[in-house]
């Protein structure tokens, strides 16, 4: 049996939800309506589930008819708050909020593996665990589902991202690290307000967090091996209320990226020794409260060469594409921390549809013609991880 025969049946299906998920995003831990229409599809298929990790997690389990290994497929399904601007049909109707990071296709993909699979149940042997992951994008779903119970007899984990920069057609998967360390920092900065036409009598905050966003980059530039690899972004300034006072507090909230457990440890002590002592040198203070959020995504050796197997038999000898190491996070990893496990890119970038947007912008959109073969590629690492020839 080829997995590939099976395209026809399923694609259409594949589809049809892609575009039912894309109209409803919803925020990370809050994804009601999303989780309520899994749930649905899931009694259709006459597969189990339960509420899992949070009221919006849902773990699926489809057991073949012989004994044998467990894999879990995940899926995440939460939105963005991003206003969509691609003029689609089938747009988002929650406004403010969008599937600008491709977790709609997500969903439906393992939807339609779970409807092949549990097609082929009874020539499996072995459990496939179908994770429907909620709140990946700030990094608590994953943490949240393993802490009850998602992983208990797991023996390996895989999971697939669509992206934006990897053509469609192909799949993108490295051995190791895949996806950097993420997590998030906010410094609060203390001076001493007053008039604007005054800045002897004062202590401007907003000068002293410019200053300490500067700083903050010499972290990379100076104190980071130029061989290894390292991100420190502030993303937020917030700080001052008009015009003519000059600002006694402010506040920057920013991230830190890495491959290296030894870097991400050292980021804390950096931070605060930078923020604290710049802050100083011009009469005032800060207070840094960091957040460790995602570990690196580091795929197994063993899991990631399954994947370029199982890639090959779906897409042809050159379906395997050359992508580095991301500096984006995944909580996938928190999985690969427990049992093996292999993160991939599943290539949606097509300038024939208009799939030339980077992840998270408000135009973003992907090749749905790839998103059956994703499904298809669950399916493909679920059989033969368990043993089932189909070819």
């Amino acid at each position: 049996m080829n997995l590939l025969d099976l395209e026809p049946k399923y694609a259409d299906y594949q589809i049809a939800m892609r575009r039912l998920f894309h109209t409803c995003p919803e925020a990370s831990t809050k994804e009601f309506q999303t989780a309520k229409l899994i749930r649905a599809e899931l009694d259709k298929m006459g597969i189990p589930w339960r509420e899992c990790g949070m009221p919006t997690g849902t773990l699926a389990t489809i057991k073949g008819a012989r004994p044998g290994r467990t894999i879990l497929l995940r899926g995440d399904i939460d939105g963005l708050e991003v206003t969509e601007q691609t003029g689609l049909e089938y747009a988002s109707k929650n406004e403010g909020f969008m599937h600008a990071c491709g977790h709609d296709c997500h969903i439906s993909m393992l939807l339609t593996a779970g409807k092949i699979l549990n097609d082929l149940r009874d020539r499996l042997s072995g459990t496939v665990v179908l994770c429907f992951q909620p709140a990946e994008e700030v990094g608590k779903g994953a943490a949240a589902m393993i802490a009850d119970g998602a992983l208990e007899g797991v023996d390996a984990a895989f999971g697939i991202h669509v992206w934006s920069d990897v053509p469609t057609g192909h799949v993108a998967v490295r051995t190791g690290p895949m996806m950097a360390a993420g997590d998030e920092f906010e410094i609060e900065v203390f001076g001493k307000a007053g008039h604007g036409a005054m800045p002897h009598c004062c202590s401007d905050a907003t000068l002293m967090a410019s200053a300490i966003a500067l700083n903050l980059q010499t972290i990379v530039s100076r104190e980071t091996d130029p061989i290894d690899t390292a991100v420190v972004t502030v993303g937020m300034l917030n700080s001052g209320t008009r015009f003519n006072v000059i600002s006694g507090y402010a506040k920057l909230i920013g991230t830190t990226r890495c491959f290296k457990p030894e870097i991400r440890a050292r980021f804390p002590e950096q931070l605060e020794r930078i923020a604290k002592e710049t802050a100083r040198a011009m009469n005032g203070d800060a207070k840094l409260t960091y957040n460790a959020l995602i570990p690196p995504t580091f795929n197994d050796a063993d899991m990631a060469e399954r994947v370029r197997v199982a890639a090959k038999k779906l897409l042809g000898e050159n379906a395997l594409y050359d992508y580095p190491p991301s500096m984006g996070g995944e909580d996938f990893a928190y999985y690969q921390e427990k049992v093996p496990g292999a993160m991939c890119f599943l290539g949606v970038r097509n300038e024939a549809c208009g799939a030339v947007y980077a992840q998270h912008h408000n135009c973003y959109q992907v090749d749905e013609a790839m998103l059956v073969k994703g499904a298809l590629l669950h399916a493909q690492m679920a059989v033969d991880y368990l043993g089932l020839e189909c070819q």
